[in-house]
């Protein structure tokens, strides 16, 4: 049997995103001169869509068909984000100079939502077959071993980071892959070298995109007089940005966030999406959850993906074939450090990433990837007991 406590829990969110995306769009109709339903009633079908997609997938053969629905998503899914820099401005849909979604059908898919799924199984795949503890194995060979993965990623960062300039999807991949392969076997002390690199890679990206600087010295403006008091004046003068575009997506965020307190204004009764907080129902959606449900409501979604992230690893703690546990624990590090990533950003603590939250925040791709990868763990749920 599937695990039901997972397929259920991860509907209930669904649910949620339903009437959430509803009350918080409101200024985007008007706005825009959409239909009062035009955002609920795509979610809505996305949400139908995820919830079947899960369902359909928890009733296979894993032994069957975790191996094609995991490559078909890493090669398909390298295929298009290769390909959509080539296609024409009819199939692809182009915002902010960056190509990013495929048009279908009137939607529009990121291909690049899918291809976390594809990546993940790929190295549960991989990792389970080339990688073990070898302890004796020393730094070096345990870098030969690893330059295969480190091209793959490379061209990942190149489709991702450089082409669709979006640098919030890479460092979810590069985490997912860095503990990934801690848990396949790598050394701790090959696995605090990666990090030093990467976080290297992080910083050249970002000092080489003006937008990204920028996005940088906004955080830093409004979080720097929280920081700089632990400094002595002559170090926080130095770290200090003086005169800098107010940084007021996460102004608005915080208020809304302090405006919501404890049980929040009520559905639909938030003012921070009433034009202050762009894209509340998509990226901010839990900035305008914490307006009109408070610290109750946040604490509840927290809960419930909680609950999502200890069904998930149950799972890869119990199943004894090494690829399907890698994939769970893969599949439940890409949801846990998406949500992160958006709560930090939401909060101030970190630069905002665009990051959405999976199964909350409004959008087809975002939505439907998250069910693949959670109907790819419910179906390898069927070969475990519970008891």
């Amino acid at each position: 049997m599937p695990d039901k406590i997972l397929f259920v829990t991860v509907s209930v969110l669904i649910a949620m995103s339903v009437v959430l995306v509803y009350s918080l769009s409101a200024y985007t109709v008007l706005l825009y001169g959409y239909n009062e339903f035009h955002f609920v009633l795509r979610q809505f079908t996305f949400g139908i869509m995820a919830i079947l997609i899960m369902w359909s997938l928890a009733q296979l053969d894993p032994d069957v068909w975790l191996k094609r629905f995991g490559f078909t998503l890493f090669f398909g899914g390298l295929l298009l984000m290769a390909l959509m820099p080539f296609l024409p401005e009819s199939l692809v849909s182009e915002v902010g100079g960056a190509k990013r979604w495929i048009k279908v059908a009137g939607f529009s898919l990121a291909p690049v939502e899918f291809f976390k799924v594809g990546f993940i199984y790929f190295l549960a795949w991989s990792f389970s077959r080339k990688l073990g503890h070898h302890g004796n194995m020393g730094l070096k060979k345990e870098f030969i071993r690893f330059i295969p993965y480190a091209l793959i990623f490379s061209v990942v960062m190149v489709l991702v980071a450089v082409i669709q300039k979006d640098l919030g999807q890479v460092a979810v991949l590069g985490m997912s892959l860095l503990f990934l392969l801690m848990l396949a076997g790598s050394s701790f002390k090959f696995f605090l070298t990666l990090i030093t690199t990467a976080l290297i890679a992080l910083i050249s990206l970002i000092v080489t995109q003006e937008h990204r600087i920028a996005r940088v010295k906004s955080w830093w403006a409004s979080a720097q007089d929280f920081v700089l008091t632990v400094f002595p004046e002559s170090i926080a003068s130095r770290l200090r940005v003086e005169s800098f575009q107010e940084p007021y997506q996460i102004g608005h965020s915080l208020n809304a966030i302090h405006n919501g307190g404890l049980i929040g204004t009520g559905l639909s009764n938030g003012t921070f999406k009433l034009g202050f907080l762009s894209e509340v129902h998509t990226d901010f959606i839990l900035a305008g959850t914490a307006e009109e449900f408070g610290f109750i409501g946040i604490l509840v979604i927290t809960m419930l993906f909680m609950l999502i992230l200890q069904r998930v690893f149950k799972v890869a703690n119990r199943i004894t074939n090494q690829t399907m546990s890698l994939f769970s624990v893969g599949a439940g590090l890409l949801i846990a450090f998406s949500f992160l990533i958006n709560a930090y950003g939401i909060s101030g603590l970190t630069p905002i990433k665009g990051i959405s939250v999976p199964f909350l925040s409004y959008g087809g791709s975002s939505m439907l990837a998250a069910a693949v990868g959670i109907g790819m763990v419910l179906m390898i749920s069927r070969k475990i007991k519970y008891g």
